[in-house]
């Protein structure tokens, strides 16, 4: 069958495809760039110590040495240190027999933290998130480390006002309550810094130590950041605040009790009036309720209340 056939039945011979001198050579810079990293990838693997060497926790490339070798593609090697990190705490934290918080690492032992973070952030100085994480996770492990890190992306990120919020919050756990006002302060000059900012930096110089701060401090946390792990904690430091806050509401109450009766309740259902009487939720026994649904329980002799087994509230 002839050529004039074929067109002449609507066959047509494909195009042939023309590829210019511009677009050939940023084919070659994508697949140089993409072997590269793949080669750097399987360089890092190749040189990561056994398992069993791991118990002495050294990092086996520095920051600057693992910036040299990114051969520009910095992104996604701090890309690949930030997943290394995710995963050395998921693998300690699976190992660790106990309960642990998000908050209080400690118990783990997390050495190398503190280094794979400070390498993922000289890679990409901008990578928010890895502050953001180091913040929460290393004041329990290295606080000075943790304090270094946040500072470390200030000076590289000076109009994120989150990481003045989150070295706030570092200097408001360790009871620096000064060193916290500051850290707001200087956040809450930041151009598009919520006002929220500078009335927490004069909260933290007149009541840093009280409960409507630490309530503050997590709430903003709960409101303003990304990762759903810290979301978490903050969510169960706001239940475990309410808890507290419910406890002592009715430690007054089995106190008046015990002033009319001459004794404490030895169980809930005697108090009961007096616990619908200030609208407190019960369940069908007469217990109240905590904030995860769960009943209080009394104890001292019936003089105190404490949570539950069932609670899902923090305890420390």
């Amino acid at each position: 069958m002839s050529a004039a056939t074929i067109q002449g039945q609507g066959m047509r011979r494909p195009a042939r495809v023309r590829v210019t001198r511009r677009e050939f050579a940023l084919l070659a810079v994508i697949v140089l760039g993409l072997s590269a990293s793949a080669a750097l990838s399987r360089w890092l693997v190749a040189q990561r110590p056994p398992a069993a060497a791991l118990q002495h926790e050294e990092l086996y490339v520095t920051p600057a040495a693992a910036r040299r070798m990114s051969l520009g593609f910095n992104g996604l090697v701090a890309d690949w240190y930030w997943l290394r990190s995710l995963q050395y705490v998921g693998r300690k934290v699976h190992d660790y027999e106990g309960d642990i918080q998000l908050d209080n690492l400690s118990p783990v032992g997390l050495k190398l933290l503190a280094p794979l973070l400070d390498s993922a952030t000289t890679l990409d100085p901008q990578f928010l998130a890895v502050y953001e994480y180091g913040a929460v996770v290393l004041p329990s492990l290295d606080v000075d480390g943790a304090i270094k890190l946040v500072r470390k992306g200030i000076a590289a990120n000076p109009r994120a006002w989150r990481l003045y919020h989150h070295l706030g919050y570092i200097y408001w756990q360790r009871g620096r309550f000064a060193e916290a006002a500051e850290a707001y302060r200087q956040g809450a000059q930041v151009p598009g810094a919520p006002a929220w900012m500078g009335a927490m930096a004069a909260q933290m110089a007149s009541q840093g130590g009280s409960r409507a701060t630490a309530r503050e401090i997590y709430r903003r946390m709960y409101e303003q950041t990304a990762d759903e792990q810290m979301r978490a904690l903050a969510g169960r430091r706001l239940l475990q605040l309410q808890s507290w806050d419910e406890r002592d509401a009715l430690r007054t109450l089995l106190a008046a009790y015990r002033a009319r009766a001459g004794r404490c309740p030895a169980a809930w259902r005697e108090v009961v009036p007096v616990l619908r009487a200030a609208r407190v939720r019960t369940d069908a026994t007469g217990a109240p309720l905590d904030p995860s649904g769960a009943a209080y329980v009394l104890a001292g002799d019936g003089c105190d209340v404490e949570l539950g087994e069932k609670s899902e509230v923090l305890r420390k």
